[in-house]
């Protein structure tokens, strides 16, 4: 600092490029400096075990035992590039990916592209509240129809009237609830040499059965919504330390990517971890015991009682219910950026519901439908399992549309994604056509 200058400008964030870098740097404690770097990432990947995706993995360890673990290895480098792209368009260009869409591309592309993540999120929604209360039936003995309306409403109270600081705080803290389920895995007491056999030894079929518990893994983990998530949580990221003008949001630096990678990474290696133990957990117990068919996630913790106790079973209730609060407002609120930026309307947790009227009414219209959804009689499982399913079909057209965003330079500017970055970004876009289009082509013959 220069000679007589005022000792308080060291600590307020500079505008335009590298303000984030700059207000981390100012965190003097190492680990609250952790705390700083990794948050949108760690939501997004904690979010995306949400019991549509307990569900997913837990039918898959449950029908086909330690068949699909190997799937992990593969989704994990697949997850961890796109959600980075994502996180990376938001950085740069100071947007969420719908407000780059509707500004690069035709209405025809974007309304449909939107129109489909909200119907998808809507269902999906309405399926981990239902759950919800599943899992909390499990451990309170309280009607599951008599807890939907009280969850729903405790999810838009924290939305609409918490700052975006608490709510991401609060999400941050809820991901903790998800290591009940590495507790559930070890509870299990899976074999050694089970474990290595379904991790590294690829299984594949060319049935209809196998091939839809395989896009559901990829669409439940590989989900739209949270590179949607990712990208505007980066924009509320700069926000929150006073970038609240676009040209001020615009570019990233070197350190602030590098930041960003970390905090992608590991939140993704944690929704992998989670997902391994799932998958093995209900292998160990359920199809190692003849149990291949349950009817919801909760059915699931249930079923686990008699091979690995209680305990096993409450952990994975808690699990459950924590993954289902962390995910539905993320759903939501991806589904209300997504659709605010289409329309242009004013948007941001931070914001007042006043200010912001129309993206509130679609957290809250959106999270109604929802919970409604849970009194038309449809079965949990085929609810959260089909959802996992339309996420992938939903998944290689917006893949595409991330990779061509991410590639273009009047977009991105040197921003661009490297040789490294294509490469996985494109092989996961080919993989999930691939794989939604064999499922297409077996329906009906087996």
């Amino acid at each position: 600092m220069a000679k007589g200058g005022n000792p308080k400008e060291a600590s307020v964030p500079r505008p335009g490029v590298g303000a984030r870098e700059h207000a981390i740097a100012r965190e003097p404690n190492r680990l609250l400096k952790l705390f700083r770097v990794v948050r949108p990432g760690l939501v997004s990947g904690a979010s995306d075990d949400d019991p549509s995706g307990v569900a997913t993995y837990a039918v898959a360890g449950a029908s086909l035992g330690v068949a699909t673990l190997w799937t992990i290895l593969i989704t994990l480098p697949m997850m961890a590039a796109s959600q980075f792209i994502a996180a990376k368009v938001g950085m740069v260009t100071g947007k969420g990916l719908t407000g780059v869409l509707r500004e690069h591309y035709p209405r025809v592309v974007v309304y449909p592209t939107i129109f489909g993540l909200v119907i998808a999120n809507t269902i999906n929604a309405g399926a981990d509240i239902g759950a919800i209360g599943a899992a909390i039936n499990l451990l309170v003995p309280v009607p599951i129809v008599a807890l939907i309306v009280p969850i729903s409403v405790l999810i838009l109270v924290l939305q609409m009237w918490g700052s975006y600081r608490l709510i991401v705080n609060v999400f941050k803290w809820m991901t903790l609830a998800l290591f009940a389920y590495i507790g559930a895995a070890l509870l299990a007491k899976p074999h050694l040499a089970d474990i290595l056999w379904g991790t590294f030894i690829p299984a594949l079929r060319f049935d209809s059965a196998f091939l839809a518990v395989l896009v559901a893994l990829l669409g439940t983990t590989i989900s739209p919504y949270i590179w949607f998530w990712q990208a505007n949580q980066e924009v509320e990221e700069l926000k929150a330390i006073g970038q609240r003008w676009l040209w001020q949001r615009k570019g990233a630096t070197d350190r602030e990517l590098t930041y960003a990678a970390w905090d992608v990474n590991i939140g993704m290696f944690f929704s992998q971890v989670i997902a391994y133990c799932i998958i093995l957990t209900t292998a160990a117990t359920l199809f190692a015991h003849g149990k291949t068919q349950i009817n919801s996630a909760a059915d699931a913790a249930e079923a686990l009682r008699p091979f690995a106790g209680n305990a096993a079973r409450a952990l994975f209730a808690l699990g459950l219910i924590g993954a289902g609060f962390l995910a539905v407002p993320v759903l939501t609120g991806s589904a209300a950026y997504a659709a605010a930026e289409v329309f242009g309307w004013r948007h941001g947790l931070d914001r007042k519901p006043r200010r912001a009227k129309g993206f509130y009414a679609v957290i809250v219209g959106a999270t109604l439908v929802g919970m409604l959804i849970n009194y038309v009689g449809i079965n949990p499982i085929n609810a959260l399992f089909w959802t996992a399913v339309i996420n992938g079909f939903l998944t290689p057209p917006l893949l595409v549309l991330l990779m061509l965003i991410s590639n273009n330079t009047k977009i991105m500017g040197k921003r661009v994604n490297g040789t490294a970055l294509n490469i996985v970004g494109w092989m996961t876009a080919v993989a999930m056509t691939v794989a939604v289009v064999a499922l297409v082509a077996t329906w009906g013959k087996s």
